[in-house]
Formats: structure tokens, sequence, C-alpha cells
């Protein structure tokens, strides 16, 4: 909506400002106007009516382009979160092609999830297998689920097996 109203103001703008120069220079050649008339009209035509309009039809289409991008985004994630808990289990390599991204991307959308507290569950980097599962049973284990290896806090809502690198998201 920002853009298509960005776009329309700014061809608006370009519109009133090709009317101002031609109004302009109709009034110099019928004699109404002097040369320096003529140019104060078109400067103040430009001032006042064009340049305003231009710049809020660019800041609106920079916004809009910048709040598509946001949607955009939310939508892998919410499209990653349904991949993963409608499945319980999926594959990294299933996950990148699906969402047409790479692993690191993918990878950063999932610490973002568990960021925002929306993920509860935990990958194995090595075997490129992501796991869903209820945050109550995750914050009563203290062993790792793929080798058995004590767990250490990695960072918020993130606890990893320091033997083979499972990571296991808490939800808050």
């Amino acid at each position: 909506m920002g853009k298509t109203l960005g776009l329309i103001l700014i061809a608006g703008g370009v519109i009133v400002g090709v009317i101002v120069t031609v109004l302009m220079v109709v009034y110099r050649g019928e004699g109404r106007l002097s040369a320096g008339g003529m140019a104060l009209g078109i400067t103040l035509g430009f001032l006042v009516l064009v340049l305003p309009q231009l710049g809020f039809g660019a800041f609106l289409l920079w916004k809009g382009g910048q709040d598509a991008a946001v949607s955009a985004k939310a939508q892998e994630q919410r499209q990653l979160l349904d991949m993963v808990k409608t499945r319980g289990q999926i594959a990294i390599s299933d996950l990148v092609i699906e969402l047409n991204s790479n692993r690191e991307a993918v990878q950063n959308m999932l610490y973002q999830l568990v960021g925002m507290g929306l993920f509860s569950g935990y990958v194995n980097w090595e075997e490129g297998m992501l796991y869903s599962r209820q945050a109550k049973e995750l914050h009563q284990l203290n062993k790792c689920e793929h080798c058995g290896g004590e767990l250490e806090l990695a960072g918020k809502g993130v606890i990893r097996c320091p033997f083979c690198g499972t990571e296991y998201f808490l939800e808050r």
C-alpha cells in the first residue's frame, strides 16, 4: 500500500512540476510575466508544490519496501515454525529446500524464533535434524538425548551439548 501511494505521489509531483513549468512559459510567451516573474513562479511552484510531494512519495516508497521485506521475513519464520511443529522433526536440508534459502539463513531464523520465545525443541547440526518438543519436557532435561552428555547453558533460551554439539531451544 505504501509503495503504491509513494509511486502515485511521485507521478503526481512530476505532473504538477510539468504543469507549473508550462504555465509559467505560456504566461511569459503571452507577455503577462517578465523573465524574473517566470523564474520566481517556477521556483516557488517547485518549492511549495513539487518537492514536498516528491519527497513524501519517495519516503513512502522506501518505507513500503522496508515493510514488504519485514513481512516476507515474518512469513518465512511462520513457514519454518509450521513445518517443524506439524512434522515433529525435519531435516535441515529439507527446510533449506522448502524455504528456498541456505543453511545459515535457516539457522539464523531458528535462533530468532527461539529468542522471541516461539520455538522449543532441539537440533543436531551434525546429523542435520531439527526436532520440535514441548518446553516442559526440555526444562527437565539434564543429559543430551543424542549422546548422553551433560548439557550446559549456551545463551538465551539455548542449551548445548559440548560433546556432540546438539542444541536445545527452550521457550520462555
